[in-house]
């Protein structure tokens, strides 16, 4: 195929054999359906079934599959690193190999891609969103990582999903520290980005094959939040920075408001003379608006548009 292409969809795989093939016919009947000139990037983490086998096999019968099998340093989030860095597009589409992730959403990510968005991210967590079948230890994994996240990331309300598109210059050039499972967490932290859009699905549990989350993941992912916390730190500029300082000039703001509304009301009561709850009543409504001019031009017009 060209060297170029509208959108290169990344599948990390591990023991994938039971899936592999079906997620690769469904992305390319995806392409056919939505005139996408696509390509399906296999990235293997060194499987020990059939699935390097496989890909092999598809990627000798079609010119938009190819496979990268990886031999060192091992895990999900590297292999989607590896993938960014290999891939033809512009256009950076990340997908499971197991189904979690519903094919037929990949037009509406390089729809939202194309409209301007910088990264596009698929939630679980928003109305339209939901996940089916999880046991409940697996829930509590999942909504204890996403709300470490939502601390680093507030106006995210799912970022630990594994099913994002993004722009290369997003992530070309970012410090990405992958580890792990999450790599959704670095491009937002370590990526330059503006904008974002969020798209509900539901996540379904893999069709075949066994789960490979396990609970000590969770340290993993609590190292992650720490590093991506003192790379915004370090460098004070990004998201995380951007949000973490709006968080303070919201505050510094509410603070005001009480000043303003103290002295308002010291003054009005003991020099103007008015009565005691005339002069609340003013100073309460001149607080607010004390609070909402500062907001309008020092909390949120300071930060730019994050969404």
């Amino acid at each position: 195929m060209a060297d170029t292409c509208d959108l290169s969809v990344i599948i990390p795989t591990f023991n994938e054999e039971e899936n592999i093939a079906s997620i690769i016919g469904a992305v390319n009947e995806v392409f056919r359906h939505s005139g996408i000139h696509g390509e399906i990037l296999v990235v293997d983490d060194s499987s020990k079934d059939r699935t390097i086998e496989i890909v092999k096999e598809i990627a000798g019968k079609s010119d938009n599959v190819r496979l990268i099998v990886r031999t060192e340093d091992h895990g999900l989030s590297q292999s989607v690193v590896e993938g960014f860095g290999a891939a033809r597009s512009d256009v950076l589409q990340v997908i499971d190999a197991d189904f979690s992730h519903p094919p037929g959403l990949i037009p509406e990510f390089y729809e939202a891609i194309r409209d301007g968005a910088d990264i596009v991210i698929g939630s679980r967590y928003m109305k339209g969103g939901d996940i089916e079948q999880w046991p409940f230890k697996r829930r509590v994994i999942s909504l204890g990582a996403t709300a470490f996240g939502r601390i680093l990331f507030p106006d995210v309300t799912d970022p630990v999903s594994g099913f994002f598109a993004v722009r290369r210059e997003v992530v070309a050039g970012a410090p990405l520290a992958p580890r792990g499972y999450k790599i959704l967490m670095e491009v937002l932290g370590r990526g330059e980005w503006q904008s974002f859009v969020e798209i509900p699905f539901v996540f379904k549990d893999r069709e075949e094959g066994e789960s490979k989350l396990r609970l000590d993941t969770m340290t993993d992912y609590l190292r992650q939040c720490a590093g991506i916390a003192r790379f915004a730190v370090a460098r004070r500029a990004g998201p995380v920075w951007e949000e973490w300082m709006r968080i303070v000039r919201f505050g510094l703001v509410g603070i005001s408001g009480i000043f303003v509304n103290m002295g308002l009301l010291y003054a009005l009561t003991e020099f103007a003379g008015l009565y005691y709850l005339i002069s609340a009543a003013i100073a309460i409504e001149l607080s607010i608006v004390n609070n909402f001019i500062w907001n309008d031009i020092w909390t949120f017009g300071a930060t730019g548009n994050l969404r």
